[in-house]
């Protein structure tokens, strides 16, 4: 599986979990047993990452929002947000600007136009403050 089809399905888990409260290795299991879901080593280090991390995670983004909420934002665009936020605090091998873009194109399959420019909005400033 290349990186763009296990990072979209470790936005898939990401989402998932956020109507679940089940664990991990459930939620993993049953998109596996529910359909043709392709799982590797990267699907499980970021899903599980986004898990154990999601309190740090969920501040960058609070940190980062202009003019909004978290709790405002749709479920597609915070499981985007976590996964690229994900990426570029705790994978090193990836680029900030890749993980920024894969989000928003994520964001454009699964969501709207307008999400994936909010995305690619609170992403950039993300970036900015990590770069200082």
């Amino acid at each position: 599986m290349n990186r763009k089809t296990a990072r979209e399905n470790a936005f898939i888990l990401i989402f998932e979990r956020c109507f679940r409260e089940d664990s991990v290795e459930a939620i993993i299991e049953d998109a596996i047993e529910a359909r043709e879901f392709e799982y590797d080593d990267y699907v499980e280090l970021v899903f599980k990452g986004v898990c154990e991390k999601s309190l740090e995670i969920d501040e960058v983004i609070i940190a980062n929002l202009k003019g909004w909420n978290i709790n405002r934002l749709s479920k597609v665009a915070l499981s985007l947000l976590r996964l690229a936020i994900y990426e570029m605090l705790y994978v090193d091998s990836i680029p900030v600007k890749v993980s920024i873009n894969e989000a928003v194109e994520i964001a454009k399959k699964y969501s709207t136009q307008e999400d994936a420019a909010y995305i690619n909005g609170v992403l950039g400033s993300v970036a900015a403050n990590i770069e200082k």
